[in-house]
């Protein structure tokens, strides 16, 4: 692609001054993978300029997933955000948050492009995306994800550009760039395997709407990841070990299904685990994110393609991808999340989902978005586009945590995310829980055997068995007893469940 010429070529500075107080902004980025950082960061400090001036500023921000500190730490360090969607990472944003400081609404990432479409997020001022190269016909190739970049570029008034030398112009056929027309001239999706490609290597965007350019050279802000410890390596090859049963069993095909897997090190430890493990085939993934994990494993080839919006790898593996171009384009793509997280798609394609909760309850309901009940950790991302549509759920979580002081396995969870009808499969480094086809005593009595911690066991079976009444045993005057035991003793061992 010819470098482009016409777009005037700004400072972070000078794009931050286009800004006004209450716009709202659609930034590039899903993880840090792929995030705006100088402009985002500008933005901060004339935030900070006009409070200290006594003026009013703070933006809408609305991205495709979490991003890096460059973008939601320095703004809401300045106290710059006047909400934010659909999911964040961030600790000082979570405080803010948490304290009611900034305003925060929680959303399925596959339905954020299109709600941006439909308007009900507001009218999107600008986008401001990062990218690897741009031409002066309005072609953008993007950096390492695409998330709602396209749809921000399509609906915004303008577009400002970070033209990204960290990361290389050969990016270009990576990505697959695609976007549904809207109700009702909706069609379906043609895309029927995790290789199919079905769209624009490049964002097309009209050039009119190109108000600048920034050229940066900063590397994505994403961290390395934890080798696995002996819980997360008990959760992946307990995971790897259902899977190769229901292989043997015939209710998954010989030939296996693409997996989606959650971001984090759990998930690392799980992808592992599948590619060691002898019954499992050589698979395809249709994810939101590829990791340091799926990078050693189509390697290795036990991962054949790998189709996602973001490639969230730490610096080193993706300079390895880097000097390795040729075959990782090969091998994988990445699409904008309204696709990579599409309902349709993940149906239609057979795909078994694996994400992480913060905790269980004893019936099969999921909160991975909440501590205590109250304290937003991250948001629901893209766990309920994938769970409530996929060939096999599965939800993974160590079985305690604080030391031992938490049970993750609860009578009922202080936040509902995904209900006991979406979940099928229940894994804890202490065993697996198969929900499929089990009624709640059933379903309870799977959960606390298989899956509890020793420690809270017998405390478990206590709150059901003797309730004799109901098709759920649910005793709402206790049920949240062992919450209010951590917050009361800092620990949930010991509940009575008579007091």
């Amino acid at each position: 692609m010819t470098t482009a010429t016409s777009y005037p070529i700004l400072t972070a500075d000078a794009a931050a001054a286009l800004i006004n107080d209450r716009d709202i902004i659609g930034f590039s980025g899903f993880t840090p993978a792929g995030a705006a950082k100088d402009i985002p960061t500008a933005i901060a400090q004339r935030a900070i300029a006009e409070h200290d001036a006594g003026r009013p500023f703070k933006i809408g921000v609305v991205t495709g997933a979490s991003t890096g500190d460059s973008l939601d730490g320095e703004l809401a360090r300045a106290n710059a955000v006047l909400f934010r969607t659909p999911y964040q990472s961030d600790k000082f944003l979570r405080a803010q948050i948490n304290k009611g400081e900034t305003c925060f609404f929680d959303m399925h990432l596959s339905m954020l492009p299109q709600a941006a479409r439909y308007g009900f997020l507001g009218k999107i001022k600008y986008a401001v995306v990062e990218a690897a190269a741009v031409s002066d016909d309005g072609e953008i190739v993007l950096t390492t994800s695409v998330g709602a970049s396209n749809t921000f570029c399509h609906v915004a008034d303008q577009i400002l550009i970070e033209l990204n030398e960290a990361h290389p112009a050969e990016l270009s056929g990576l990505h697959d760039i695609y976007e549904p027309l809207d109700p009702p001239h909706r069609r379906e999706i043609p895309l029927y395997s995790c290789g199919d490609r079905i769209g624009s290597p490049v964002l097309k965007v009209d050039p009119k709407k190109i108000v600048g350019i920034v050229k940066t050279n900063r590397p994505d802000e994403v961290g390395g990841f934890k080798e696995p410890d002996e819980v997360t390596k008990q959760i992946g090859e307990n995971v790897a070990t259902f899977l190769a049963g229901e292989i043997k069993a015939g209710r998954i095909p010989k030939e296996f299904l693409p997996i989606q897997s959650g971001v984090g090190n759990i998930a690392n430890a799980v992808l592992g685990a599948l590619g060691a493990n002898p019954s499992i085939p050589p698979f395809e993934m249709y994810s939101e994110v590829i990791q340091d994990s799926v990078i050693g494993l189509m390697q290795s080839g036990d991962i054949k393609f790998g189709s996602a919006t973001s490639l969230t790898v730490s610096p080193p593996v993706l300079a390895e991808v880097y000097a390795n171009l040729d075959f990782f384009k090969a091998r994988m793509v990445l699409r904008p999340q309204e696709i990579s997280n599409h309902p349709e798609v993940v149906r239609r394609l057979g795909i078994i989902s694996i994400n992480t909760a913060i905790e269980a309850d004893i019936w099969g309901n999921i909160n991975s978005t909440h501590v205590m009940g109250n304290n937003l950790m991250n948001g629901i991302g893209g766990s309920g586009d994938f769970t409530r549509n996929a060939y096999i759920s599965i939800f993974t979580c160590p079985s305690v945590a604080k030391g031992g002081a938490i049970s993750t396995i609860v009578p009922m969870v202080a936040h509902l995310d995904h209900s006991e009808h979406s979940v099928q499969v229940l894994i804890t480094e202490q065993g697996i829980a198969d929900l499929r086809g089990k009624d709640p005593t059933e379903r309870a009595r799977e959960v606390v055997d298989k899956c509890s911690h020793p420690d809270y066991r017998k405390q478990l079976h206590a709150y059901f068995d003797n309730v004799k009444d109901g098709h759920t045993p649910q005793t709402l005057r206790t049920a949240f007893a062992m919450h209010e035991a951590f917050m009361k003793n800092k620990d949930m061992r010991g509940v009575d469940w008579t007091s």
